[in-house]
């Protein structure tokens, strides 16, 4: 059944060719409103049946009916009509930052460009500055959206690689001749973004698999079909690949597959010193002339935890499996590292409501947060200056710090503050004046603007946020999106010492689109000591999902307990705050 987001998806797709192709504008909006509506659905949509839904405010008798053609078809008659008549690489200009329909749209019609590289001809010819609105600078910064486009290409978001691996082994372990099946690779270390998806299996039945692998619906092209490995490539344009491996050789298999390269290197050359051999089928010990003998038992093999364990190492998680130190800190007999897990996070510490651009009033929040099992929701609605996000003024937000405080009388089990996600100006200055972030019990200062500020202003724009008394996160330093903008590129050894020093903490950004601070900035942020939120961003009920892609960058990260606000407990986190002022 297809879920509230591909429905969602649908619809914004279905807008999106509604408007390049001139339609109406009101039908336009409408159909994005269906996808919004739809996205914050708590029922499940395709499950719901259409008279119902057309009484869903946001929904009606039209897109209703879609909603139904999809759950029974898994697309809508509309779109693929739209589909045929606009062209398919189109999707890729628009998918460059600065480009919106109406301009794919003129693009399309006066200049004939019909995907990337059409585009790249007609802005070297000159033909793109020649459209309406389109100056200089518009046309540098497209641009340079290309080369930061092309740079990523051929590699999708963990928020999307995710789900659907974990679909996939949902589907095929399912399989009565399916003994084991796990994915590995890059998405099983928690990279942010993933080339293909690597599954490994073991079956009674190898050929039985690969059969009903290659035949799934999602497939869009067979790219090799064999007995021990196959490829395809799914109509959204992943490859995956499955190997089949015999069950008592899986956790070998699955080590030398997730990697990194760099790891498997490393433990090679330490099987090596010990006289052993490793590869894909197991840990095997060298005859006398230093030798694998054909046909050798191997010394471990079914499972990563005995391999490790034959070479004098604890199990290392595979988040922390890069070759950064990961060997010398698990060796038998030390106190290796203790991460961060998804079970540690007790609090949400930068969420929204529909104050500002979220889908929820303070009481569901609220709700929500207490069904996660968290003890503190923290309330941070934007600020002025986000006025496309419908940031707060100055008497807007006084009049919403009141209506959460009011609502703690009705929810005496959760710690509930008053906050904001506070604007950096460009120059560093802080969207509200000092005495109403005084009135705030929790400051998130986050930079929205100004993304392409050159280092050393970008650096001095945050040092400035992090010394000014009244805050207490800076929310996604850099502003980055995964595969989208590059964002700030502040020293951050300079952001380190100046958190350390003002007793500020920085934010890990969980959405998947951001995770911002990245790996490497959590690594040196916990070399640092400073101490780091863990925050979901939350807009819809669905956000607090994205917790999970925050968890597996603070591993990549190394961050443990102690310096994750979050993990605190109700008390000791409230006297955090209370410091900072």
């Amino acid at each position: 059944m297809p879920t509230n987001s591909e429905v969602a998806a649908a619809f914004e797709e279905l807008a999106v060719l509604a408007e390049i192709l001139g339609q109406n504008t009101f039908k336009v909006n409408a159909l994005r409103r269906a996808g919004r509506t739809v996205e914050s659905m708590t029922a499940d949509a395709c499950s719901t049946p259409v008279e119902q839904l057309k009484d869903i405010d946001g929904l009606g008798a039209s897109t209703a009916a879609k909603i139904g053609e999809f759950a029974s078809t898994g697309t809508m008659t509309e779109l693929e009509e739209l589909r045929a008549q606009v062209p398919a690489g189109l999707k890729e200009v628009l998918a460059i930052q600065g480009i919106g329909p109406k301009t794919a749209r003129a693009m399309w019609t006066e200049l004939g460009i019909v995907d990337l590289a059409s585009l790249k001809s007609a802005i070297d010819a000159g033909k793109v500055a020649t459209l309406p609105r389109m100056g200089a600078k518009t046309v540098a910064n497209i641009k340079e959206a290309i080369a930061f486009a092309e740079s990523a290409r051929g590699r999708i978001r963990i928020g999307e690689a995710l789900p659907l691996a974990e679909s996939l082994v949902s589907e095929l372990e399912a399989l009565p001749h399916v003994e084991r099946i796990a994915y590995a690779g890059s998405l099983r270390r928690g990279k942010e973004t993933i080339g293909d998806l690597d599954l490994l299996a073991s079956s009674r039945d190898p050929a039985a698999l690969m059969n009903a692998f290659v035949a799934r619906a999602e497939v869009a092209r067979v790219l090799g079909h064999g007995d021990t490995k196959s490829s395809v490539l799914t109509k959204t344009g992943v490859q995956i690949d499955l190997r089949v491996v015999p069950l008592d050789r899986f956790g070998a298999a699955l080590m030398y597959f997730t990697g990194s390269k760099e790891h498997n290197i490393r433990m090679r050359e330490r099987a090596i010193a010990q006289g052993m051999r490793l590869n894909e089928y197991g840990l095997f010990r060298e005859d006398a002339k230093g030798e694998l003998a054909e046909g050798a038992t191997p010394v471990a093999a079914a499972t990563e935890a005995q391999v490790y364990a034959a070479l004098g190492l604890d199990w290392i998680a595979p988040t922390m499996r890069e070759d950064r130190g990961e060997i010398d800190a698990f060796l038998h007999g030390t106190t290796h590292p203790a991460v961060v897990t998804l079970a540690d996070i007790k609090a949400e510490l930068h969420s929204h409501t529909t104050a500002s651009d979220g889908t929820m009033s303070i009481d569901e929040l609220v709700e929500r947060a207490a069904a996660r099992g968290f003890h503190t929701i923290a309330v941070t609605d934007h600020s002025k200056s986000q006025f496309q996000a419908n940031g707060l003024d100055e008497q807007r937000l006084r009049a919403h710090i009141k209506a959460v405080h009011d609502a703690r009388a009705r929810h005496p089990n959760m710690q509930i503050w008053a906050g904001s996600e506070v604007d950096i100006l460009s120059d560093g200055s802080l969207d509200y004046p000092d005495d109403l972030l005084a009135e705030l019990d929790w400051v998130v200062a986050s930079p929205h603007a100004a993304l392409k500020q050159e280092p050393r202003a970008a650096t001095e724009r945050l040092l400035k946020a992090i010394r000014h008394p009244l805050v207490h996160v800076i929310g996604h330093p850099t502003g980055r999106l995964v595969n989208g903008r590059p964002g700030l590129e502040p020293a951050m050894s300079e952001l380190f010492a100046a958190a350390k020093e003002h007793g500020v903490a920085l934010e890990l950004n969980s959405h998947h689109m951001r995770l911002d601070l990245r790996d490497s900035h959590v690594r040196g942020a916990v070399e640092a000591g400073v101490l780091l939120a863990i925050d979901c961003d939350v807009h819809r009920p669905e956000d607090f999902d994205e917790l999970r892609y925050g968890i597996l960058t603070a591993q990549r990260g190394w961050l443990p307990k102690s310096l994750c606000l979050n993990c605190m407990d109700a008390k000791a986190l409230d006297a955090w705050r209370t410091r900072r002022r």
